[in-house]
C-alpha cells in the first residue's frame, strides 16, 4: 500500500507501526503499548486523525507548518519541479534555477550582510556544516587552534552527533558518547527557574558575561564561534531578558569569536519578524535556518553566511564538505513558494500587528490559573510553566516532567496539541491562525490545566520541591 487514504483501522495502523516504526525521541516499547496517535489529513491549523477527531496543531508540527497545512499551491509546484528537474546535484562545477533562485531571495530577505547560503536538508545538519565551517574559516586565516565553540546548556541546535553536542541537553548527551570534544557550555537565560533574587535585568546581564568568562578561561585564541537561538525552542521556550543579547552582541564585537543565530525555530515569522535576528537586534556572522523555510512542506535547511567569512571560505580552495542533498531542486522550488506566500499574504504582518497581539493578551491570562507560574510569549511562541507555589516560582518535588506528562494528555484529549518540557508548556502554532482559532487554542488550553490541576491534586503531585 503505496498511499493510505482509505486507511485499515486505527488498532491495525498502530500494531504496523508498533511493529516496523522506530519514533524519534520516543521510549518505543512504551509507545506500542499505548498505540501511536495516527494523523491522517490537515488542513490550516487542523488535523484529522484515523478516528476523525479535528485537533488543533498549536505546535505547527515540530514547529515549522508557518504557512499551514493543506496549500494546494505547493503541492503544484513541487509537482511541476519533479517533473522538469527532480534531481541534481551542485557538487560538480553543476548548479539549478531552484536554488539560484532560492539562494537569490534568501539574501534579500535575511538581516545584514549574510548574502551567502549552504543548503543544507534540516537544521541539525546545518549545524554540522557551521561547525566544519567556522574551524575552516579560523584555519583559512592562519588561526588552527580556533577550534572552540561555546553553547548553552539546555539549547537544542539538533540530533547528529555534532549538532546534539552543540546542544546543551543533558539526556542527549547520556547517550552516545556526548559531546564531541570542543565544545564549552555555558548556563541558559532561564530567569524563572534560575534568577533567585536577581530582577531579570541583572540576571540577563550575568548570564551573557559567563560567555565573557568563558572566552577569557578557554582563550580567546582558542574560541571559534559562540551559537545561541534567539529565543530557546525546544529547551522550553526560554524568552531571554531583554539586556542579554545586547550584552551578548558586545561580547561577541569586542572578541575575535564568531556569533552564529540558531534561527531553526525562530526563523520566517515565529516571533513576529521575519527573524529572531531583527527582533533582538542580533548580528550574526551564520544564521542557521531549516523549518520555516518550507512551512516543512520539503526538508531544507542551510546556513547563512556573511560576506567576510564567505570570502576567506571562496578563497581558501575547495570546501570538502557537503549533502546529497543540498539545495534539492523540489525543496528549493517548495521554499521559495512558501516564502512568496508568507510575502504576498502579508502573513508575518499580520502576526505582528495583530493575531500576535491577541495571541499575547489572552496567553499571559492563564497566569490567572492556580497551576501557572509565569506565561511569557513572543509572536507566535510561547509557554507556560506549572509550579506547586506561584510565590516562591517553585518546582515539583516529582521528577521533572510528570506534571508535564498529564498535561500533554489532558489536551490531546481535548483535541489540542501542547507540547511540554519537563513542567512547562509549549506552543508554536501556524501563523495564519485566526483571532477565531486562538481563542480555541486559549480555551482548549485552560480546560486541559484546569483538568491538570485536579489530577495532580488528586495524585498528591501539588508538592514544591
Amino acid at each position: 500500500m503505496n498511499m493510505i487514504t482509505n486507511h485499515p483501522p486505527t488498532a491495525e495502523l498502530q500494531a504496523l507501526d508498533a511493529a516496523h516504526h522506530m519514533h524519534p525521541f520516543t521510549a518505543n516499547a512504551e509507545l506500542a503499548r499505548k498505540g501511536a496517535k495516527v494523523i491522517t489529513a490537515a488542513r490550516g491549523v487542523y488535523l484529522t486523525d484515523s478516528d476523525g477527531n479535528q485537533i488543533l496543531d498549536a505546535m505547527a508540527g515540530l514547529w515549522c507548518v508557518n504557512i499551514g497545512y493543506g496549500r494546494d499551491e505547493i503541492a503544484e509546484v513541487a509537482a511541476r519541479q519533479m517533473r522538469e528537474l527532480p534531481y541534481y546535484n551542485t557538487f560538480f562545477q553543476t548548479t539549478h534555477v531552484p536554488a539560484i533562485a532560492l539562494a537569490t531571495k534568501l539574501a534579500e530577505l535575511v538581516p545584514g550582510d549574510l548574502n551567502h547560503v549552504f543548503f543544507a536538508s534540516g537544521g541539525s545538519d546545518a549545524n554540522d556544516t557551521n561547525i566544519r565551517m567556522v574551524r575552516h574559516y579560523w584555519a583559512a586565516k592562519g588561526k588552527p587552534d580556533k577550534k572552540v565553540i561555546i553553547s548553552r546548556k539546555n539549547a537544542y541546535h539538533g540530533s547528529t552527533v555534532a549538532a546534539a553536542s552543540l546542544g546543551g541537553m543533558s539526556a542527549m548527551h547520556a547517550q552516545g558518547g556526548l559531546p564531541i570534544p570542543d565544545i564549552h557550555h555555558i548556563d541558559e537565560p532561564n530567569w524563572y527557574a534560575q534568577g533567585g533574587d536577581q530582577s531579570p535585568e541583572e540576571f540577563g546581564l550575568e548570564r551573557a558575561r559567563q560567555l565573557e568568562k568563558a572566552i577569557e578561561q578557554l582563550g580567546e585564541d582558542r574560541v571559534a564561534a559562540f551559537i545561541a537561538e534567539p529565543v530557546q525552542g525546544a529547551g522550553g521556550v526560554i524568552i531571554p531578558p531583554e539586556t542579554y543579547w545586547p550584552e551578548i552582541q558586545r561580547i561577541c564585537d569586542e572578541h575575535e569569536i564568531l556569533l552564529i543565530a540558531d534561527e531553526v525555530i525562530c526563523g520566517f515569522g515565529r516571533t513576529g519578524n521575519w527573524f529572531g535576528s531583527d527582533t533582538f537586534n542580533i548580528r550574526p556572522d551564520i544564521m542557521t535556518i531549516a523549518k520555516g523555510l518550507s512551512s516543512g512542506y520539503a526538508p531544507i535547511g542551510g546556513s547563512m553566511v556573511s560576506d567576510e567569512v564567505a570570502e576567506v571560505i571562496a578563497n581558501a580552495g575547495d570546501f570538502a564538505h557537503g549533502y546529497t542533498y543540498s539545495g534539492h531542486p523540489v525543496a528549493a522550488a517548495v521554499a521559495l513558494e512558501n516564502l512568496r506566500i508568507l510575502e504576498e499574504e502579508r502573513i508575518i504582518d499580520t502576526v505582528r500587528d495583530d493575531t500576535a497581539p491577541y495571541l499575547a493578551e489572552k496567553w499571559r491570562k492563564l497566569e490567572n490559573h492556580p497551576l501557572i507560574g509565569q506565561a511569557s510569549i513572543v509572536g507566535m511562541v510561547g509557554s507556560v510553566v506549572m509550579t506547586p507555589d506561584k510565590a516562591a516560582r517553585a518546582p515539583f518535588a516529582s521528577p521533572a516532567g510528570t506534571v508535564g506528562t498529564i498535561c500533554r494528555d489532558r489536551c490531546f484529549a481535548n483535541n489540542l496539541v501542547m507540547r511540554h518540557v519537563g513542567d512547562r508548556m509549549i506552543i508554536s502554532p501556524p501563523l495564519v491562525m485566526t483571532r477565531e482559532d486562538i481563542d480555541t487554542l486559549i480555551e482548549r488550553a485552560w480546560r486541559s490545566i484546569e483538568e491538570t490541576w485536579k489530577e495532580v491534586k488528586r495524585q498528591g503531585l501539588l508538592v514544591a520541591g
